[in-house]
């Protein structure tokens, strides 16, 4: 299995997230839709 580790940031909080997936399609999607709690729900811009 392939695995992804990816840089997320918060523009106006100068905040970085890193993470790791499978799919990274659909984890950037998860991200964006605010579909799951965390990083993206608290510094969503």
């Amino acid at each position: 299995m392939q695995y992804y580790v990816y840089i997320l940031a918060s523009r106006k909080n100068g905040t970085m997230y890193i993470g790791v997936t499978s799919n990274l399609v659909k984890r950037m999607y998860e991200h964006k839709e605010g579909l799951l709690e965390g990083f993206t729900k608290k510094y969503k811009e």
